[in-house]
């Protein structure tokens, strides 16, 4: 099969896997970009599956660009959160593969975080399996490891994540309401409606990454948060505003500073209330942020 009708059909699969097993949409792009180059020299009599022989490439590099980075981790500046992608494509961006690789099943950045807390090996056979619904010998050709050893991995990976919520239509649904009366609570100063929105133990992570002036610890308790945005907004010297779009398949929002994007807001809902807020405000992850997928609110 031609390299580039493969590219076609596998592109989107591939940069899905990178982006969940890096956290980071432009390394998941350029590893997938170098697998191409990288498969287009392989011979065809050493490849059995196309598809398998390429997620190995992938999880391979993967491996080898968590392995390198390991240690910026360990030192990394406040909370480190997954890159967020606006996943809203509105009908005008077809075949870009941000705009699809998350699925109907897309992953929250809650469950991109207990991603994180698997071992990489983990990551990669329960990504194949329980995202790409793999069967366990493709998983076996791709980790190196026997099927046996596949579905042990698995099972181990399985109770490592929990149950987890996956983006379905209802939580989407809760989400949406509840992200909306937080923008409208945010935009007039309302702290009652502010609380009646946010989880009294609500906690909120925000990663600047030592780029750009950020809570350097999660953010215990409603009142805390709340604190945090109105002295934000009180000491800024510009004025903010708020913009609705999909955050890694869910409703989330796009803070803007004189007009232009300064950070983005996912969250985590349970029991139709806010119980973990996500703000990334680092430059460094916000790179594929589109002005065309954001939609300012009235």
């Amino acid at each position: 099969m031609e390299t580039e009708q493969l590219y076609r059909e596998h592109r989107s699969m591939l940069i899905g896997l990178a982006y969940r097993m890096l956290g980071s949409a432009a390394d998941a792009e350029d590893i997938v970009q170098d697998t191409f180059i990288a498969f287009a020299q392989v011979s065809e009599e050493n490849v059995r599956s196309a598809k398998s022989y390429l997620c190995k490439m992938v999880a391979n590099r993967c491996i080898d660009k968590l392995r390198g980075s390991a240690s910026k981790r360990e030192t990394y500046i406040g909370p480190w959160l997954p890159e967020p992608v606006i996943t809203d494509d509105g009908g005008s961006l077809e075949g870009d593969p941000l705009s699809r690789y998350v699925h109907k099943e897309s992953l929250s950045t809650a469950y991109l975080l207990l991603l994180q807390q698997l071992t990489w090996t983990e990551r990669a056979v329960f990504l194949l399996r329980e995202v790409l619904d793999f069967e366990y010998d493709e998983i076996a050709e791709v980790v190196g490891k026997s099927s046996v050893n596949c579905r042990q991995i698995f099972r181990r990976a399985k109770r490592g994540i929990g149950e987890a919520p996956l983006a379905t239509p209802s939580l989407q649904g809760k989400t949406m309401e509840l992200v909306q009366r937080f923008a409208e609570a945010m935009q007039s100063g309302s702290v009652p409606k502010l609380l009646e929105v946010l989880a009294a133990d609500a906690v909120m992570r925000n990663d600047g990454g030592g780029k750009i002036l950020a809570a350097t610890k999660p953010i215990l308790g409603a009142d805390r948060i709340i604190r945090f945005f109105m002295g934000i907004q009180a000491k800024s010297e510009g004025a903010y505003s708020f913009a609705f779009t999909e955050v890694n398949g869910l409703s989330g929002i796009v803070t803007l500073k004189n007009g232009r994007p300064h950070g983005v807001m996912s969250f985590e809902v349970r029991d139709d209330q806010i119980v973990n807020l996500f703000y990334v405000v680092n430059p460094e992850k916000l790179t594929l942020l589109q002005a065309d997928r954001i939609r300012p609110i009235a």
